[in-house]
């Protein structure tokens, strides 16, 4: 199995919504991942990024969210043209596990047309809540008529242990990681906003926009244990992790 990091498209945001003694006028770039897996069994693709639209009219798709969540300007990439990149049209995707429902993590779920959608069941059910929309849940970007299987923790995606769902909720309430076994890497578990900046989990930062810091800081201690039993951690947003990642073609296996 190999493993392939892509590009999803990148964010300016509030620096102060993740470092809480940050100037209130100081902004953060944040990278937006996906990750590809090549399995025996198929192709799964855990999160989709941001839906290409945004790169040049994010609030017709986002409305008010994209005051807050603003395409970086100048920068293009999106999961499509990063699968397009290793010869992959959205077809060949036959799993696609969902982090979590908010646009920069499912923007591109639309395009999945032969896929089944994984999230977890907490997940689901936060996004279909009457007060959804103001938690960062657009139906647009999540709700289509793939099927969906709602899951739990330590859900086994291909029913070989390789690939499993972990949960890790805080940053929303049913946030899955995905744990990965490769052959020559070892444990890699993806995280998405669980953490999304690195320091956030070294010095126990809860952002802002974390609808239940309790669980965050349960979720940190969960993703340390990983950590100290050998697994390599992937963060959601972290510029400089980013940059020392292998990206695109250039797969870990």
């Amino acid at each position: 199995m190999k493993m392939h990091i892509l590009n999803g498209g990148r964010l300016t945001m509030r620096r102060r919504i993740y470092v809480p003694d940050a100037d209130k006028a100081e902004t953060i770039e944040l990278p937006v991942i996906a990750a590809l897996f090549r399995h025996p069994g198929g192709n799964v693709l855990f999160d989709t990024g941001c839906h290409p639209s945004v790169e040049t009219d994010a609030a017709a798709r986002w409305g008010k969210l994209a005051n807050v969540m603003v395409p970086t300007p100048g920068h293009s990439g999106n999961v499509i043209a990063s699968l397009a990149a290793l010869g992959l049209a959205p077809d060949a995707i036959d799993v696609v596990v969902n982090s979590h429902f908010h646009p920069d993590h499912c923007g591109c779920n639309e395009f999945f047309r032969n896929a089944r959608f994984l999230v977890h069941h907490d997940e689901l059910a936060a996004a279909r809540a009457p007060n959804a929309e103001a938690f960062g849940y657009l139906p647009v970007e999540w709700d289509h008529p793939m099927p969906m299987d709602a899951v739990g923790d330590g859900h086994d995606v291909m029913g070989d242990g390789r690939l499993a769902t972990v949960h890790l909720p805080g940053h929303t309430p049913g946030l899955m990681g995905l744990r990965a076994e490769l052959r020559e890497t070892g444990t890699v578990l993806l995280v998405s906003d669980a953490v999304s900046l690195r320091r956030n989990l070294d010095h126990d930062e809860v952002p802002k926009n974390a609808v239940d810091p309790a669980a965050l800081l349960a979720s940190y201690a969960k993703i340390r244990a990983f950590e100290a039993a050998g697994a390599r951690i992937i963060c959601g947003h972290d510029a400089e992790e980013v940059a020392g990642l292998r990206m695109g073609e250039a797969a870990y296996e």
